[in-house]
């Protein structure tokens, strides 16, 4: 499974190796002060041989530990259809170590797979984003292209730090996309994600009864896990 995740990664990095076209610069992260629906420099206008789509992605980073130059990297695809009525589901794979970008949203789940004849991008029929509002997390840090410039970070990387960075990247993400703030919510993943999920779900339950906290969070999915 490590040797296959990381194989899908070196893929996608293959293939974003050309210039992805979008708008500003897509890393605000480091020290850059973040306003509320501050998204456009995140957005994906192309990628090297996407196919054509009607629906937006967006990629990027958010801080979690301004301190420690802490950041978590995401990819996000709107809902093919009325993505402003959809619900918005997190997926996190496991592993541990496992990116939820080269593997969950280019091998899985996501609307565009890697073509391995090396040809680029291929359309996901099966795609979750034909239903739902897919993030894509790389948790955690120092997977996939998530970091910290703090190297003893990765020296106390455990569940609870897991789960704490996770949560706390939720927050700063609904200040880029505010309309999801109160949208409904799930978490899934396989794998050691058994893990990540219940775990980040039992901690946004927790700060929820601080109504300023609040996660709409309906549901959690897992499959293939460990627990």
């Amino acid at each position: 499974m490590k040797i296959f995740c990381r194989l899908a990664l070196v893929l996608v990095l293959l293939l974003c190796a050309k210039p992805v076209k979008c708008l500003g610069n897509r890393q605000y992260h480091g020290g850059r002060k973040m306003s509320s629906g501050d998204n456009n420099q995140d957005l994906v206008t192309s990628l090297p041989g996407q196919p054509h789509t009607d629906f937006k992605h967006f990629a990027g980073y958010v801080t979690v530990n301004e301190t420690n130059g802490r950041a978590l990297f995401y990819w996000f695809y709107e809902a093919v259809n009325n993505p402003q009525e959809k619900p918005l589901v997190l997926w996190l794979n496991g592993g541990p170590g496992c990116s939820s970008v080269g593997y969950g949203a280019t091998q899985e789940i996501g609307p565009f797979l890697v073509d391995t004849n090396g040809q680029g991008l291929k359309y996901n029929n099966f795609s979750w984003n034909r239903e739902a509002n897919i993030l894509f997390v790389e948790s955690p840090v120092g997977v996939g292209f998530s970091y910290s410039n703090t190297t003893s970070d990765y020296e106390h990387l455990g569940d609870d730090f897991t789960a704490n960075d996770a949560y706390k990247f939720l927050h700063k993400w609904f200040l880029k996309f505010p309309s999801y703030r109160t949208r409904t919510f799930y978490i899934a993943g396989e794998s050691y994600a058994g893990k990540y999920v219940p775990e980040l779900a039992e901690l946004i339950v927790d700060r929820n009864m601080d109504a300023s906290l609040h996660i709409n969070l309906k549901g959690i999915l897992v499959g293939s896990y460990i627990i």
